[in-house]
């Protein structure tokens, strides 16, 4: 991280702080896919991504670039609906930027949602999964470069990174609603390539059981800043072994989008369980 982060840290905190009402608790990353759960939101407010001092934009597609405050169940929420994304040309601490604003301005929780390819040949298409832990290919940290005391330790302990009590709130949710919830390793890489089959055997060797281009610095940056995560994955599709058909954005899309009316009802009752905490 250069000098003067912290400083951009601020002016971020600050500009939007006075936009939302009140503090939110729970802060909550959306996935490819995933952006439809900003429906859910009462009391919203919205503010673009270019408005806000030092946070990148977005350019993928379906990521929409803007913060969303508002409520879920009776708990306050901040909404990043878009994803900033190292294979876009952002530096770790770009990427984790927004949530580490997100931070500063007191959220209690995070909730981080992604679209994955299924490792495991037990995972179809169109399953949640939550993230029990990850593996980071990246090839990079958020923790790079001069140290930010202000934000957490130099050297961070990522034993327990997927919160163990918030795990099981979501699978007690999710039996409550019938709802299937699985439970897997997260493989984080760089991207924005798909993997090989031979890129996937050595995954599948090294214990992963899914595998996406996102999450796991977002985690790392969390868990820095002492705040507990619960990761959850829908599975867009499964790794190719090379023998399917071409995998693309906008079918890794469909797939989530035409989930939604299955996770947003576990979505709003995990919510409501944080907010009993």
């Amino acid at each position: 991280m250069k000098e003067g982060y912290g400083a951009k840290l601020k002016a971020a905190q600050e500009f939007i702080a006075p936009e939302f009402a009140q503090r939110a608790r729970v802060g909550i990353v959306l996935g490819s896919g995933f952006s439809s759960l900003v429906n859910t939101v009462s009391q919203k407010k919205e503010i673009p991504y270019g408005e806000i001092p030092f946070v990148p934009s977005c350019s993928v597609e379906g990521h929409r670039g803007v913060l969303v405050g508002g409520e879920i169940g009776g708990v306050s929420v901040a909404i990043l609906c878009g994803r900033i994304h190292a294979y876009e040309g952002y530096q770790p601490s770009q990427v984790v930027f927004p949530l580490r604003v997100l931070a500063l301005l007191g959220i209690e929780v995070v909730l981080l949602t992604n679209a994955a390819g299924g490792i495991d040949p037990n995972f179809c298409p169109g399953d949640f999964v939550l993230m029990e832990d990850h593996i980071n290919l990246t090839g990079t940290n958020p923790f790079l470069g001069p140290e930010v005391t202000s934000l957490g330790p130099r050297f961070v302990d990522m034993g327990r990174a997927y919160d163990p009590t918030l795990r099981g709130l979501a699978r007690e949710s999710a039996d409550g609603l019938n709802i299937p919830l699985k439970s897997g390793v997260y493989v984080g890489v760089h991207g924005p390539s798909y993997e090989t089959p031979a890129e996937m055997r050595m995954m599948r060797a090294l214990g992963g059981q899914m595998v996406g281009m996102s999450s796991v610095l977002e985690t790392m940056a969390a868990v820095h800043m002492g705040l507990p995560v619960l990761g959850i994955s829908c599975i867009a599709n499964r790794v190719s072994d090379g023998t399917g058909a071409e995998l693309s954005h906008g079918d890794i899309k469909k797939t989530v989008a035409d989930s939604m009316g299955i996770f947003t009802p576990l979505f709003e009752r995990i919510i409501e369980k944080i907010g009993g905490l």
